[in-house]
């Protein structure tokens, strides 16, 4: 029987059949040993359902997947949270740097003995590079943030803290992060690589308007979180991101 802790990597998916097709292969070529893949589809009429089916041969005993609508993105997230049976959770939506991306992060995370790893990711247009996220470790209130594709967390963590809060449209994966990192309670190993190409564009980084909207939820998760001076870390933040594009 493996000694390696098992891996459930979670992917959300609605009526976006090519995507979901690319991004089922980076984690079938992933090489970690104990990898249980989790398919959150809300209801696809495009041939998804085809191809997780296939899926399912190409990865047997390995794939667990659910179709059926949902409340948006942070609903099926917790939904695949609920599905999965691994001692350590993460996300795929885009690229991975390579096939060996999973085993570096549970090699981190054991050798360390920390709850979770994050590491660096390239936000690309195509082929082209538009965002680079380097923010090492530092602390919620100085503005910094674990990269959100590249945080695999063991399931504890959700345990202890909950899943995801439905009632934010964009943020809600950043109010999340400041829930479990903000009084240090959870510790994080770091990768000071590329370990995620990420499409640019996305939830809220699409338009001005999202990103605006993103602001206005980070401020508020900033305060519900009980965090002082939520302003400072608002402007922090927004420094940080800037640099980004340097």
């Amino acid at each position: 029987m493996s000694t390696l802790p098992k891996v459930s990597v979670i992917t959300t998916t609605y009526n976006d059949a090519a995507n979901l097709e690319r991004v089922m292969d980076q984690v079938a070529r992933q090489d970690y040993g104990n990898l249980e893949y989790i398919i959150v589809d809300g209801g696809s009429t495009d041939g998804t359902l085809e191809l997780i089916r296939g899926m399912e041969k190409r990865m047997p005993g390995r794939v667990r997947w659910i179709s059926e609508p949902d409340g948006g993105i942070y609903d099926a997230l917790n939904k695949g949270i609920r599905l999965a049976s691994g001692e350590i959770i993460g996300c795929c939506f885009d690229r991975y740097a390579d096939n060996n991306v999973i085993t570096r992060m549970v090699q981190a995370m054991e050798a360390e003995g920390t709850d979770g790893v994050h590491g660096d990711l390239y936000y690309m247009d195509g082929e082209r590079i538009v965002r680079r996220w380097h923010q090492g470790q530092g602390s919620i209130r100085s503005g910094w943030l674990p990269g959100h594709p590249t945080l695999y967390l063991r399931k504890e963590v959700y345990d202890r803290f909950g899943l995801y809060r439905t009632d934010y449209r964009i943020a809600a994966d950043y109010e999340f992060m400041v829930r479990i990192l903000y009084r240090k309670q959870v510790r994080l190993s770091y990768l000071p690589e590329i370990l995620i190409y990420m499409s640019y564009g996305g939830t809220s980084s699409g338009s001005i308007g999202a990103y605006l909207q993103s602001l206005r939820e980070g401020h508020r998760a900033l305060r519900e979180n009980h965090v002082p001076f939520a302003w400072f870390t608002d402007l922090c933040r927004i420094v940080r991101v800037l640099v980004q594009f340097i």
